[in-house]
């Protein structure tokens, strides 16, 4: 979703937020600071043997605060060995959680979430009695008299880990509407000689305790390209120092909209991008080092008879691959209202791709625009696809559609922009909206294989969106990187 013409709008306002957990919470406890109280909800939203995953919901009962210390007491030996949203020490038992720069702030009635990888001893993993904000123990009362303070501006919070090591099955299923919330900008063009005006399009994998994001860059003359960051919580994420795809044997020149996976079979990275005329990839057998992908290489000889006949004044864009037990697909889209499949062997990929075929269309092309993303849902025999299309408004969404099988037919999930997968209409922002378009991006998945495997449960999507008032051509649009968070989870 990224490409020259074709993108003109005046995008609006939507949105900037917090993203709250919503899986079964295990224990509640409320506490309370000078002149101030506040309640704790600590929910285990996984669990698996030696690890679990949790999450902190922290809501401010009493006067605003500009920082805070969260402390507990596990019972039975638990660990916290990653964590993000704040800084984590513990000693013994006890562990503290203190803000992090961007989170401090909590405005009266305002929350936050914190959350933690932990390990556990595969006995019991009780959740912890009591919490302490700012050194006073919860009460469930307001201490003092709330001194009047101006409101702070909202958190915006940064995405629970999925946990690298292999979870349960998840106990849910993808309901049949969805509502969101939403961060603020989490990634924005680095400053450097490169003079990059927008990043956009991430694909998103967590591996061995490192976010990996690759996206499209666009520059001040409107040149795409693409950039790999990494980083351990969100809260560094604006601050990673790219390394380009022209730093590397991909080199310069039309290479954009990245997607990221290891293909297990051959102990490898792979990156697949669009490249105008062909669909391209590269591999890396090391993602940590940024500078090692290869040289681009190409799934066909040319751009498919297909895909030319049917494209029309589109442009082909958003190649994206999933495998499952036997064969590995190769998707894309035209800017025309036509979805594309090819396939090979798991043996035989990447070589020996198939011719594409049309796996799903629209005569409106503005309903089934480009942006294409497959999923394995975990605990279920079921495929989740994600469109995105542009509303009556001009604004960017995503529609929804599911399938038994990745070749198999879509039927539409939530896919109309009254009933969308998500749109700034059923997105809630905290303070002033960032962004009025929900646009091309990548869920945040439960491994990093080719499987593509998601859970059901509180999904997050890493997505671009922009100023609203600014406008221009789609090229010169200042689009920036932000993070959903799925409020109605039916888990």
């Amino acid at each position: 979703m990224h490409l020259s013409r074709y993108r003109f709008r005046w995008l609006g306002a939507a949105a900037v937020a917090a993203a709250l957990l919503a899986a079964g919470a295990v224990s509640t406890a409320s506490s309370s600071a000078a002149a101030a109280g506040c309640s704790v909800t600590y929910t285990v939203s996984s669990q698996w043997p030696g690890g679990f995953n949790a999450n902190v919901a922290i809501t401010n009962l009493g006067s605003p605060l500009s920082s805070w210390t969260l402390t507990w007491d596990f019972a039975a030996g638990q660990r916290v060995t990653q964590g993000w949203s704040a800084t984590y020490t513990q000693t013994g038992a006890q562990v503290t959680a203190a803000s992090a720069s961007w989170d401090g702030n909590l405005a009266t009635g305002g929350s936050t979430t914190i959350g933690f990888n932990g390990s556990w001893n595969n006995v019991s993993n009780p959740a912890p009695a009591d919490f302490a904000l700012n050194g006073v123990s919860c009460t469930g009362s307001v201490s003092g008299s709330p001194s009047p303070t101006p409101s702070p501006s909202s958190p915006t919070p940064s995405p629970s880990s999925p946990s690298p090591s292999p979870t349960p099955t998840p106990a849910g299923s993808l309901p049949s509407s969805f509502q969101w919330s939403s961060s603020g900008v989490l990634i924005s063009p680095h400053s450097d000689s490169h003079n990059i005006i927008a990043v956009k399009d991430p694909s998103v994998v967590y591996y061995n305790g490192q976010w990996y994001v690759a996206a499209s860059t666009v520059n001040s003359s409107g040149s795409y390209g693409m950039e790999f960051i990494h980083f351990s919580d969100w809260s560094q994420a604006n601050a990673a120092t790219p390394v380009y795809a022209d730093q590397t044997a991909i080199g310069a020149g039309y290479k954009t909209a990245p997607m990221l996976f290891y293909f297990t079979p051959q102990k490898l990275w792979y990156v697949v991008y669009q490249t105008g005329s062909n669909a391209g990839y590269s591999t890396n057998p090391d993602i940590t080092n940024p500078a090692g992908w290869s040289a681009t290489q190409y799934f066909y000889s040319g751009m498919p008879p297909i895909i030319s006949q049917n494209i029309g004044s589109g442009y082909w864009v958003d190649m994206w691959v999933i495998c499952d037990s036997a064969n590995c697909y190769l998707f894309s889209m035209d800017d025309n209202g036509h979805l594309y499949r090819s396939q090979t062997s798991v043996a035989s990929f990447p070589s020996g791709m198939s011719q594409p075929v049309i796996a799903a269309s629209n005569s409106t092309p503005s309903s089934f625009f480009e942006a294409d993303n497959v999923y394995k849902v975990a605990g279920s025999n079921e495929y989740l696809l994600i469109v995105e299309a542009i509303g009556s408004d001009g604004r960017r969404y995503f529609t929804s559609y599911t399938s038994n099988a990745i070749d198999g037919t879509w039927t539409s999930l939530a896919s109309t922009q009254s009933n969308p997968f998500a749109r700034w209409s059923n997105t809630t922002f905290s303070g002033t909206p960032w962004t009025q378009d929900i646009s091309s991006g990548e869920m945040i998945r439960s491994g990093y294989d080719q499987t593509l495997t998601i859970s059901p449960c509180r999904i997050q999507y890493l997505y671009q969106g922009h100023d609203p008032s600014a406008s221009g051509s789609y090229n010169s649009l200042p689009w920036r990187l932000g993070l959903l968070t799925q409020t109605n989870s039916t888990c």
